[in-house]
């Protein structure tokens, strides 16, 4: 997927976990430290793609990037469910708050959101992604093809937002689908083990 796809998609997902309340502090949170976290300029929804010679943050930091590309190759480690977790932990660490200023809850939450939805935005191409790393099988839902289609790709991701901020506040999912009650007790668990 390309920046623009993940940045678009990034938003939407920002919006729906606000309004799906999967955490106390993401369904009180204020809505610009959850959009900008979400999306983080470019912060959290291109992270993972630090992996890739031509990406924002490889441009940027390649003192850092170009050893993680040669020793792990794109979409590998960085797309993976442990670079998730180690995410949580390092956003909501005391040596984040160290390096830079005491970053407020929801705003971490929200920027754990941006990595997520990178991560599920390229689960939806045909490449896929390593989620259980270091197995190697790759987890796809090939929605996507955007060496073939360009332009759905664009379509997809804002036809996502459009969803999202048209999703009333006040219907939960969960009193309709079991599912949802059990990705709400994830969140619960990870937020309250990690974040």
């Amino acid at each position: 997927m390309t920046a623009g796809g993940h940045f678009i998609f990034a938003l939407a997902s920002a919006i729906f976990v606000k309004k799906l309340e999967l955490s106390a502090e993401l369904a009180q949170g204020n809505w610009w430290h959850i959009i900008i976290g979400g999306i983080g300029g470019i912060l959290t929804c291109l992270l993972p793609d630090i992996d890739h010679p031509k990406s924002f943050f490889c441009q940027r930091l390649n003192w850092l990037s170009i050893p993680i590309a040669k020793v792990f190759g794109h979409r590998v480690i960085t797309h993976s469910f442990l670079a998730i977790v180690g995410c949580s932990i390092f956003f909501s660490s005391d040596l984040l708050s160290r390096i830079i200023i005491r970053i407020p809850v929801d705003f971490v939450h929200a920027m754990v959101v941006g990595y997520i939805s990178h991560v599920v935005a390229d689960m939806l191409t045909p490449a896929g992604i390593p989620l259980l790393w270091p197995y190697r099988r790759r987890f796809c839902m090939p929605t996507l093809n955007p060496t073939k289609y360009p332009k759905w790709e664009r379509i997809f991701c804002v036809l996502v937002l459009v969803c999202a901020v048209l999703y009333p506040f006040d219907i939960l999912i969960s009193n309709k689908l079991w599912v949802t009650d059990f990705i709400q007790n994830i969140w619960k668990l990870a937020c309250n083990n990690f974040i």
